[in-house]
């Protein structure tokens, strides 16, 4: 159905075994988002060899955004021109790209708050134990 997220995140078949590396190309401000959240996903287990692209984009957006922030604080969110700044939609496309790619990732409340992994046990023919029919 349009619009509906899955109620569980699936473990992938390509789990990691160790806390990968931030890519040298990240900003400085990527390779620390990545050293902060790479951890907190290893830990959970949901880390695939699948997951790193979203995890780059996730960690480029949250770089995009400081180093934007950044840029707005020195010079103002209006030009001379009295126009809007043009880091003010870089901030904005880079927010977005980051809440999807949280999401992808279970790192915002909401995500956290579903089932978190579906095991391996569970089919989706198994019976509902809260159908009443």
């Amino acid at each position: 159905m349009r619009g509906r997220k899955p109620a569980s995140i699936v473990a992938g078949n390509s789990p990691i075994e160790s806390v990968p590396k931030a890519p040298v190309w990240l900003s400085k401000e990527a390779k620390a988002e990545w050293c902060r959240v790479a951890p907190i996903l290893h830990a959970s287990g949901v880390l695939d060899d699948t997951d790193l692209g979203v995890l780059q984009s996730y960690c480029m957006a949250i770089g995009t955004m400081q180093q934007a922030q950044r840029l707005l604080n020195k010079e103002g969110l209006v030009t001379e021109a009295g126009k809007r700044h043009p880091a003010v939609g870089i901030m904005n496309a880079a927010q977005q790209t980051m809440r999807l790619c949280a999401t992808e990732l279970g790192l915002t409340p909401v995500s956290r708050s579903r089932p978190a992994i579906r095991s391996d046990n569970d089919r989706d023919d198994a019976p509902n134990p809260l159908d009443i029919s």
